[in-house]
């Protein structure tokens, strides 16, 4: 099954240019693979189910006018939410030059213009309020509240891509939802 077929069996709402995107982004992502090793995603078989864990969240997630993706890597899920929310300003920080690099060119080549790309460490930014800060495979739930302190208000949403110890992680006292599928949980926090 490929991405498309996966995202439609999911009724996932995308726009009309997504799958023309995600194609552009899975040849490049290959491309660069090879020589700067940037995911250990190396198949389009395991590529396709990063992109359609990234995307899932537009299933349950509130519309929003900005998000910040804290370790964006590759581009897992900034780079994805971004291709799927148009209308959604994305800033993806990541630290490390390739994989910055890489955001970069896909942002020049897709055109899009709703991505900024970040060259830091998210301690490193200059203090900014997202409705929605994203983060997949960084660190622990304790740590990136930590590290997220002055990105979000009392209004703001964290999306956390987590495993089946989402459970132990879940901050004491704080709004949440677990929404679980096979092979992710996804914790919302500041969720009604």
């Amino acid at each position: 099954m490929n991405i498309n077929q996966m995202v439609q069996e999911e009724n996932l709402q995308v726009p009309e240019d997504f799958f023309h995107n995600i194609q552009k982004y899975k040849e490049h992502l290959f491309k660069w693979n090879k020589i700067h090793n940037l995911t250990g995603a190396k198949d389009e078989k395991t590529v396709d189910k990063f992109i359609l864990d990234a995307l899932y969240p537009i299933s349950f997630l509130p519309k929003v006018s900005n998000l910040l993706d804290i370790g964006t890597g590759a581009g897992f899920p900034g780079m994805i939410l971004a291709l799927a929310l148009p209308d959604t300003q994305v800033t993806l920080v990541e630290p490390l030059a390739k994989r910055a690099s890489f955001l970069q060119f896909i942002k020049a080549d897709l055109e899009l213009s709703n991505v900024t790309v970040v060259k830091k460490r998210v301690e490193e930014m200059e203090p900014q309020i997202f409705e929605l800060i994203t983060s997949r495979a960084v660190t622990d739930t304790k740590m990136l509240l930590k590290l997220s302190e002055n990105f979000r208000d009392e209004s703001s949403k964290l999306l956390f891509y987590k495993g089946e110890r989402v459970y132990d992680e879940i901050p004491h006292g704080m709004k949440h939802k677990v929404i679980e599928t096979k092979n992710r949980h996804y914790l919302l926090l500041g969720e009604d």
